[in-house]
């Protein structure tokens, strides 16, 4: 019985989890949640799942929870705060950790578990993206194992010689791996004209046309900055060059990443674009257990098409190499002043075509430094979401037609 914290529980992957655990009763025990404020339906899976604990961020929520509970007859204990859920996941009757709080709020937790030597998997890019080197030491001295999430990065792990161990320092160049190809949907406006971009709204925005995802990761697909944050997470995971991670626009999403191997074989995961089956996946790493989803029909899937990515169309992912190349802070900064940016578009402060205009903005005004401490990575993060502000600020709506 494999024990599980899941953190984001009420978001799509943390709902996605809850899923595939229902399934496997035998295998997987809840023993702890963990949201931001939706208190509400926190308090629906602690009476489906029966948690030994349950953590929300806001005190408000933490309180109305506790008293819900109460009422409900529930053992649960109700904790608040960042502190809490980081002392949660390295508890003793916690043996895998789902970090799939979404942004820089999941860092301090994930770091937790990475130390404590826990099972991570990880379906937070911030993870790697703000402190690739700080993270995967943690990893390494902790003694975690460390399972991607993210199904672009699932398809390549399911993808590498069984036994391939992410992380571990030349692991990729002993496999035989020549390059890793990620692929793209290139979401909802691959084929919008530019001179259209600057206006589309946040629900167009949010309407992917294969996944179901929550707002902020819907906007960063259609800017393909989750692209350019999966590449940096490649890097990190894989031990792969900058120049050997590859990606390219597949619209249907049925192949979900390649792997390119020296004597010239390419082997591919493909499957339902149904974030279950790398959930799945993972739980259950080595073996394969039911997700609940659908088999691909070989017969109705038509063409799969590829087409080179367009840096014209998609401008973040050109930054989000240019930060990975500088290192350092760089892709601290590169993510934070991503965050205020994509915030400031969903809270109608910001077009569309400006998510990437102040992300370059704050990138060339905020010096990069080496990265030596979680501190560090912090102070890099608050003077980029300050700078990205301030940069929004000066934007202004009216002058979008």
């Amino acid at each position: 019985m494999k024990r599980l914290a899941v953190l984001g529980s009420t978001g799509s992957v943390g709902v996605s989890t809850l899923d595939v655990v229902a399934r496997h009763p035998d295998r997987f025990r809840v023993t702890a949640l963990a949201a931001g404020r939706n208190d509400a339906r926190l308090l629906e899976q602690c009476i489906a799942h029966r948690p030994v604990h349950a953590v929300l961020s806001d005190p408000d929520a933490a309180e109305r929870l506790r008293k819900a509970a109460k009422a409900e007859g529930l053992a649960t204990e109700v904790h608040c705060g960042a502190q809490s859920l980081e002392a949660l996941v390295a508890r003793d009757d916690v043996d895998a950790v789902m970090a799939a709080i979404v942004g820089a709020a999941g860092l301090p937790a994930t770091l937790a578990a990475a130390r404590a030597g826990k099972t991570v998997l990880l379906a937070n890019k911030e993870a790697l993206v703000m402190s690739g080197a700080l993270f995967m030491k943690a990893v390494a001295e902790g003694g975690a194992t460390l399972l991607p999430i993210d199904s672009e990065h699932s398809a390549i792990f399911q993808s590498l010689p069984r036994g391939f161990m992410c992380g571990r320092a030349g692991e990729l160049e002993r496999s035989g791996v020549r390059r890793v190809l990620l692929t793209a949907s290139g979401g909802p406006f691959r084929t919008t004209p530019l001179d259209r971009l600057a206006r589309v709204t946040p629900q167009q925005a949010c309407a992917h046309p294969n996944w179901v995802m929550g707002r902020k990761i819907s906007v960063d697909s259609a800017t393909m900055m989750n692209k350019g944050l999966e590449v940096i997470e490649a890097h990190w995971l894989f031990g792969a060059p900058l120049e050997a991670i590859q990606v390219v626009v597949h619209p249907q999403s049925v192949i979900h990443s390649m792997v390119e191997y020296a004597d010239g074989s390419v082997i591919a995961q493909l499957g339902q674009p149904d974030m279950r089956t790398p959930i799945a996946c993972a739980m259950a790493h080595p073996e394969r257990i039911d997700s609940g989803v659908s088999p691909l029909d070989f017969t109705t899937l038509g063409a799969l098409e590829f087409e080179r990515l367009d840096t014209q169309r998609f401008p973040c992912m050109t930054l989000a190499r240019e930060a990975i190349r500088e290192g350092g802070t760089a892709p601290a900064v590169l993510n934070a002043a991503n965050e205020i940016a994509v915030e400031s578009f969903l809270d109608g402060k910001l077009h569309f075509t400006g998510i990437a205009e102040v992300i370059e903005s704050v990138l060339a005004e905020a010096a990069a430094e080496p990265l030596v401490s979680l501190e560090q990575v912090y102070a890099a993060d608050i003077e980029a979401r300050a700078l990205a502000r301030r940069f929004v600020s000066r934007r202004s709506l009216a002058t979008v037609g």
